[in-house]
């Protein structure tokens, strides 16, 4: 599987490195991101400060988990909510199962969640029968298209305005147009209906608030807001790493939050959803549940080096700084969640074996470390996780007999002297051109090492 999994990323890696039109696309979504960003960073007077305090209270969470999840658990059973513990994504699509047959649900209506894709929901809820609906403008139209979001915080930055029409005109059989406006009115006419007719609606949560017993969600569209009160359920989906000391720390995190990932101060609609609707309250569920999912995280809370990944509060901002994801996009990860982080945490959610090859997918260059709001040392836990890798004799033959012969070779100054260059010339493109890529043209090593010449230059 492993060897599978590695030939695709390299298979899907070369076609989108050589696709012109998916760069362009590519190229001018980002670039707007990266003006907003350094716009929206004017609102701090020392943005590394924030940076600084923001892990540091994040790791104080992590490290804290145990207690922080059962405080959270009481507040919010207190205020009329149910709390169910998943420990993986088998665990969490059976308390998805028992809630859609218990109340009845036919419709569903998401706002964009990483951890619904992460536990594959809605392949489950359309095998039980049950519609889902993304009403993410971005979900919705990935969805349309039948694809995986392409972005943590984008999901369809990959499509060109001129792309969504056409996929508007051929999946809503709708007019094509070049009006951006129109083609979002279109998406939010026919997602109104969805909202008061649905049966439930299903969130994640951008932070988990434990002295509040409340989850805190974040959105630019209201699409999050209809979906937690139109409809007589609600289900958020968490990561148990979302976790903060308490509510007084979430106006440190909301800015950070969208600054860097959108730029903005503050997102649009910012809310703490505390439980089911009240007697006095008008709108809202009648019953409010919460599904703490581990699916692996415990494993990278066991491992005390790369711990500091949970601190993602997933803004995407490693992803846009990322020049690896900047060319092969977020598909080719075949993964939830793509880029830096995603090559750190996908193999421990994963599986190591299935999924070291992220890790090597890196120029280590170390922007994403230098871009991340909550200072997580990605690029260093890139490192620790391909020595991992290593440890567990994950490599491949002929890669461990390479790298004898490497060791055997640098420590020994005479081998590399004995073989001339065009004995290394010869090595080198039998074993190595294929690595080096197809597009660009492979070095070559001079007659001479720089050994050798600066002896003779000595004996001068």
């Amino acid at each position: 599987m492993a060897n599978k999994n590695l030939q695709k990323f390299l298979h899907e890696s070369k076609l989108k490195v050589e696709d012109e039109q998916h760069r362009k696309t590519i190229n001018f979504n980002m670039s707007k991101y990266y003006t907003a960003v350094d716009k929206g960073k004017h609102q701090y007077s020392d943005h590394n400060l924030a940076r600084s305090r923001a892990s540091y209270y994040k790791s104080q969470a992590i490290d804290n988990l145990d207690k922080l999840l059962i405080e959270f658990e009481r507040n919010f059973e207190a205020n009329g909510g149910k709390v169910l513990w998943a420990s993986d994504k088998d665990e969490a699509i059976d308390y998805f199962h028992e809630i859609i047959k218990k109340h009845k649900v036919k419709l569903a209506v998401k706002s964009k969640s990483m951890t619904t894709e992460e536990i594959e929901l809605n392949d489950f809820l359309e095998d039980v029968g049950v519609e889902p609906v993304e009403t993410d403008l971005g979900e919705y139209i990935v969805q349309l298209a039948g694809e995986k979001p392409y972005h943590i915080v984008t999901p369809a930055m990959h499509k060109s305005k001129k792309d969504i029409a056409q996929l508007f005109h051929e999946k809503l059989d709708y007019p094509l147009t070049d009006d951006a406006t129109e083609l979002t009115l279109l998406a939010r006419r026919l997602l109104r209906e969805k909202y008061v007719t649905a049966d439930i609606g299903i969130t994640g949560g951008n932070f988990i608030l434990p002295d509040l017993g409340g989850i805190a969600i974040t959105e630019n569209e209201g699409n999050g807001r209809l979906v937690t009160s139109a409809p007589r359920v609600h289900v958020a989906i968490v990561g148990i790493e979302k976790v903060i000391p308490s509510s007084d720390h979430i106006g440190m995190f909301w800015p950070l939050l969208s600054t860097s990932g959108t730029g903005q101060k503050v997102t649009v609609y910012n809310s703490i959803l505390r439980g089911p609707r009240k007697s006095d309250e008008l709108d809202g569920p009648e019953h409010m549940y919460v599904i703490l999912l581990d699916n692996g995280r415990t494993n990278l809370l066991a491992k005390e080096d790369k711990r500091q990944a949970l601190n993602c509060i997933r803004c995407g901002a490693c992803l846009n700084a990322c020049p690896v994801y900047k060319n092969i996009g977020g598909h080719t990860y075949s993964s939830t969640y793509q880029g830096p982080i995603g090559s750190v945490i996908t193999p421990h959610y994963n599986g190591m074996e299935d999924f070291k090859h992220l890790s090597f997918a890196s120029s280590l260059c170390g922007a994403c470390t230098e871009v991340c709001p909550v200072k997580i040392n990605i690029h260093e836990i890139l490192l620790l996780n391909r020595n991992e890798s290593v440890k567990e004799g994950l490599s491949d033959k002929s890669e461990k007999q390479m790298m004898k012969l490497f060791k055997y070779s640098m420590k020994r100054r005479w081998v590399m002297n004995f073989v001339g260059g065009k004995t290394k010339n010869f090595f080198l493109q039998r074993f190595f051109s294929s690595v080096w890529g197809d597009n660009r043209k492979f070095p070559k090593v001079p007659a001479k090492s720089f050994n050798e010449r600066w002896k003779a230059r000595e004996k001068k």
